[in-house]
């Protein structure tokens, strides 16, 4: 796990394997509710300062995450046909649309344009400043296991949010390899952190109920989908 800057290998752990062979590949650590409520704590101590950064500075880091997923476009593509199960020719092109989400979202993280409204009044004008929402919590599936997280991480980072990601149990490995990419681009301690965990119910009640957490994004089914819009409502 990735809290605060600190990758944190810690006891009890569990099990990835290749569903190809049933072959063990990894073992991660198991986190837990008190892992993810520290890592959504991290990550709202981290904000004030990524969200006061320029949206040039935001996007420096989102292109150089860009250009190394490119240069590790391979390495990436095989520890995701070996976690997951996709062909490697599949895997290679989802590390680049991958790759392009942190393309686009840094070019985006430049155009958070506000806007002036026209009043009723002579002596009135309305201003739209656009700011960061504050900590984002993410949940991704299996199916797309870099794709998916570089669609939710590149968004929120690019509007000044800070981000607590889950991964699919089936595939962490693949997002620790993506969260390694973004320390190596300079994203700082505490912007993104990385909860891994065996069951994703309790990590998902902290998601839900902590108090700092301003933003839920989650891709599954829809039958949890359903049960985490009503767990957010309060």
């Amino acid at each position: 796990m990735l809290i605060n800057g600190e990758w944190l290998n810690d006891t009890p752990t569990f099990p990835v394997f290749n569903p190809a062979t049933g072959e063990e590949i990894g073992q991660v650590t198991d986190g837990t509710e008190q892992d993810a409520a520290r890592a959504i704590d991290s990550a709202n101590a981290a904000l004030p300062a990524w969200m006061n950064e320029t949206a040039y500075a935001r996007s420096a880091v989102l292109y150089r995450a860009y250009q190394l997923m490119l240069e590790q476009q391979r390495e990436l593509a095989e520890l995701m046909t070996r976690e997951q199960g996709k062909p490697l020719k599949a895997a290679m092109n989802e590390v680049k649309y991958a790759a392009d989400f942190l393309l686009w979202f840094a070019e985006e993280a430049k155009r958070v344009y506000g806007e002036t409204i026209p009043s009723a009044r002579s002596d009135q004008r309305f201003l739209v400043q656009k700011q960061a929402v504050g900590v984002v919590a993410a949940v991704t599936p299996w199916n797309y296991p870099i794709s998916m997280l570089t669609r939710k991480l590149g968004p929120a980072l690019a509007a000044g949010c800070t981000v607590v990601l889950k991964p699919a149990e089936s595939t962490p490995l693949c997002a620790i390899a993506v969260f390694k990419l973004l320390e190596e681009a300079g994203l700082p301690p505490g912007v993104a952190n990385l909860v891994t965990a065996s069951d994703p119910k309790p990590i998902g009640e902290v998601f839900c109920t902590h108090p700092a957490v301003r933003k839920l994004t989650f891709t599954g089914s829809t039958a949890v989908g359903k049960h985490l819009a009503q767990a957010c409502a309060p």
